[in-house]
């Protein structure tokens, strides 16, 4: 068997990078840059006010209170466009250019205004209250890097930068398809020997989330001719992701079937546990991941697999989407097999605000629910010796929502 690690190399090794495409910002968010982005202009451009206030000569105001006269006013959009003389102040809003000849800001709150005079309570240093031009950005500058997955905070950015259109990686299309007769949709007829099949729209969801964009082929039967006519709907897909039908008994046809279709497979079988029975190949040049049908087995494979290769696929590091830590154990866990484990766990914190990481009682493969409300998965090597509460673990956190500014 492989290990994890030889499988995710395995995996990444045959899996390309999208090509690029471009876009309006509008749509950038969750989008990966496949260029660098630089200014196309300077910001801000020219010196602007921070405060509102009036714009001074500072030698006018060393000694205070300062008489004034106003000559005028500089609005954010507008200008005043005469240089400012000794004696002079000149009304000024946030954001509007500093005129020709002042040098600081006096903002309103410190002075007193009466018809076009102006009584300066508070004297301010040069420069005071100014942005002066290029304070955050000057044109040309590369502010987002090639490969950076943009945020709402990166499309601020782009805005500003003047760049309505971007070029990103395409979304890799991903299809999906379940298997076997056990296993029908939410919603349909349910048979007495039938299960409600959640693989499917776990894995879109999964998709979507990491991404991609999921196509859902529906539910082959257990017959040749229904895996084979239903596999045929990931011609156009980029990568194949299927569930159910990879292991050895009558009814798992996907090795089988498949192989005599232009199947030709990586590697079959892993250290792993939940997800032994993992398929990697290609169906005619398509990528292909034959995940269990085990629910638990089939999304803990996505977080392990399919979430590195889309992550390739969108020109990102494999291990973005992989957030492990460090965790003290919430309870006494015996020795481990040959086989990796990745233990569902609730997460705690500590007196001193270390993690702590409590296994379930139960890891059966088939109890989605406890998956649902994990905040982790506890990794234990193959071979790994019993450890005991309050021993250091390796966890991979399964964050909320991966959403972010």
């Amino acid at each position: 068997m492989l290990s994890v690690k030889d499988a995710q190399s395995n995996i990444l090794e045959n899996i390309e990078t999208m090509p690029a495409e471009q876009i309006p910002l509008t749509e950038a968010v969750g989008r990966v840059l496949a260029e660098d982005l630089s200014a196309r202009r300077t910001q801000p451009p020219m010196d602007v006010s921070a405060m509102d206030g009036y714009a001074v000569k500072h030698t006018d105001i060393q000694s205070v209170p300062a008489n004034l006269s106003v000559a005028g006013e500089a609005p954010a959009g507008g200008s005043y466009n005469a240089e400012v003389k000794s004696g002079e102040a000149i009304r000024i809003f946030t954001g509007g250019p500093v005129p020709k000849g002042a040098d600081c800001i006096v903002i309103q709150e410190n002075t007193e205004r009466e018809g076009e005079q102006v009584t300066i309570l508070q004297s301010e240093p040069e420069g005071r209250f100014i942005r002066p031009a290029g304070l955050d950005f000057v044109e040309g500058d590369v502010l987002l890097q090639k490969g950076r997955l943009l945020t709402a905070r990166d499309v601020a950015l782009a805005a500003a930068m003047n760049r309505p259109w971007i070029m990103v990686h395409k979304k890799p299309k991903v299809a999906i398809l379940a298997t076997g007769d056990e296993v029908v949709m939410p919603g349909d007829p349910i048979g007495p020997n039938q299960v409600v099949s959640s693989n499917s729209l776990g894995l879109a969801a999964a998709v979507k989330t990491l991404g991609g964009e999921p196509i859902l082929l529906g539910v082959a039967k257990d017959t040749p001719e229904s895996l084979k006519n239903m596999a045929a709907g990931a011609a156009s897909a980029d990568l194949l992701i299927t569930t159910g039908g990879a292991s050895v008994g009558d009814h798992d046809l996907i090795r089988s079937v498949l192989g005599e279709n232009g199947l030709d497979i990586n590697f079959y079988k892993i250290a792993m546990r939940p997800g032994k029975p993992l398929i990697f190949g290609q169906l005619n040049r398509t990528p292909m991941l034959g995940l269990p049908g085990n629910p638990v087995s089939t999304l803990v494979c996505s977080v392990m697999f399919v979430a590195p290769a889309l992550a390739k696929m969108l020109g990102l590091d494999a291990e973005i989407f992989h957030s492990k830590k460090m965790a003290k154990l919430g309870c006494d866990l015996d020795e481990n097999d040959q086989r990796e484990d990745y233990l569902r766990s609730i997460i705690d914190i500590g007196d001193n605000g270390e993690l702590i990481a409590t296994p379930y009682s139960k890891q059966d493969s088939a109890m989605l629910a406890k998956l649902a409300n994990a905040q982790a998965l506890v990794i234990r090597p193959p071979f790994a010796k019993a450890v005991k509460k309050g021993d250091t673990v390796e966890i991979l956190e399964l964050p909320n929502s991966l959403l972010s500014l």
